[in-house]
């Protein structure tokens, strides 16, 4: 139940491109199947099935004050599995402002964008924000409290505690900038004490910058020295428009604070590599150029680490876009991902071509090879595996029956050297 920050990123604006602009309310529910069958070579065969569903509901904004909810859920089920049942809750909350927007509240199951992946809360939210915008644009103060919301079941983490606060300006063309503090308590220690940083700034039509970071006030459950554990920065500028330049910077400490806060608590030791964390890192960029109209040729090269102890490697990207090819009506798509490591480089091709027959129906064939694939277990869990390489072969189809019906339908087959899948994904969509 962990959103990135980029979708974090994404829901904000979404929710308020400007500060004072009202969206209407929306809702959508879509229902998956899904089945993969798998064969290796010498004759064992394994399969799995799941059914999913995505409900979400949202009234029209209320920043001049009113009654306002949301529910954004998901759930899951493996039948022939012996899986549990998984449920992962997003929004399900109820609340309001008064007139002129200015103190408002919510009380339920919330996502605050606000806070990026720190942002599930079971509780209630207060925020106020004073009358008219500065030239600055429109201050927000919240502050929040509650329980720690359970990953894909319906309930709580037992014991934790979570609260905080927030300040944010929001201006014009999706401008903001977020100081937050939040405190994760687990059976009466502190686990967490996380100050996060968040910055989305335009400038001009050809320039933007967005930038999350967390800091650490302390180390987990007191032990180790905290400091920055997560920071990701992307930029980009188009100097002219057939040219876009873009930079990324990606840096941060995967250290599992629950794991250790319960060691703590249990009297066990601790490991000073577990407080220290997995470092991963990247720092890249990409150049896009728009060749002649709808046709867009791409090229980047980043510098990645995975492991704290791992030399860095480097990954060369090299893409083609192109809508409408030639007036034929034809959408494809060709990249190319290569990595040079110690030990062994590999690349990974990726093509597709999609085209519609008629106003309705969109059909799309695609191609890719890759080094790892991600697959089910016989007992209903999930892998992520090292093949020597494997081929990907697809052909999906979205058919619109008006606004407010679609359907989705996806066929593909997986090779490589000692077995082969066969997958196939059905849905319905309905927006309300």
């Amino acid at each position: 139940m962990r959103r990135t920050h980029a979708a974090a990123l994404a829901a904000a604006l979404a929710a308020a491109p400007c500060a004072a602009q009202a969206l209407p309310g929306w809702g959508r529910v879509a229902l998956y199947a899904q089945t993969l069958r798998s064969t290796s070579d010498d004759g064992r065969a394994s399969s799995f099935t799941e059914l999913s569903a995505a409900v979400t509901l949202r009234s029209a904004s209320v920043e001049n004050g009113g009654v306002e909810y949301a529910v954004d859920m998901r759930g899951a089920d493996a039948p022939s599995s012996g899986r549990p049942d998984r449920v992962s809750i997003y929004d399900a909350y109820v609340g309001g402002k008064l007139p002129g927007g200015v103190v408002g509240a919510r009380v339920g199951q919330m996502w605050l964008n606000d806070l990026g992946a720190l942002g599930a809360l079971g509780g209630f939210l207060v925020e106020a924000s004073p009358r008219g915008a500065s030239k600055a644009g429109r201050l927000r103060l919240g502050l929040f409290a509650g329980a720690e919301p359970l990953g894909f079941e319906a309930g709580y983490v037992s014991g934790v505690r979570k609260a905080g606060a927030y300040a944010a300006l929001d201006g014009a063309r999706g401008r903001r900038h977020v100081v937050g503090w939040i405190v994760l308590r687990n059976s009466g220690l502190t686990e967490r004490s996380v100050v996060t940083v968040t910055n989305f700034v335009p400038a001009g039509k050809c320039f933007f910058l967005y930038q999350a970071a967390e800091v650490d006030v302390t180390g987990p459950a007191g032990k180790g020295s905290g400091g920055l554990t997560y920071v990701f920065a992307n930029a980009r500028y188009a100097p002219v428009p057939r040219l876009e330049l873009q930079a990324n910077v990606h840096h941060g400490r995967s250290i599992d604070t629950r794991t250790i806060t319960q060691d703590v608590l249990n009297g066990r030791p601790i490991d000073a590599r577990a407080l220290d964390g997995f470092l991963y890192e990247s720092v890249g960029g990409r150049v896009t150029v728009e060749v002649v109209k709808n046709v867009r040729v791409y090229g980047g090269y980043a510098v990645d680490r995975s492991n704290r102890d791992d030399v860095r490697s480097g990954r060369a990207t090299f893409g083609v876009w192109a809508a409408n090819l030639a007036g034929s009506g034809l959408d494809v798509t060709l990249s190319d991902n290569r990595i040079d490591r110690t030990g062994g480089g590999y690349d990974s091709w990726y093509a597709s071509i999609g085209r519609s027959l008629g106003p309705r129906l969109y059909l799309t064939l695609d191609a890719s090879t890759s080094r790892s694939v991600f697959r089910f277990t016989d007992s209903g869990g999930t892998l992520v595996e090292t093949r020597p390489h494997s081929r990907r072969y697809g052909l999906s189809g979205v058919l619109n029956l008006g606004r407010r019906f679609s359907f989705l339908l996806t066929l593909e087959e997986l090779r490589d050297d000692t077995s082969h899948e066969e997958r196939g994904l059905f849905g319905i969509i309905v927006r309300l």
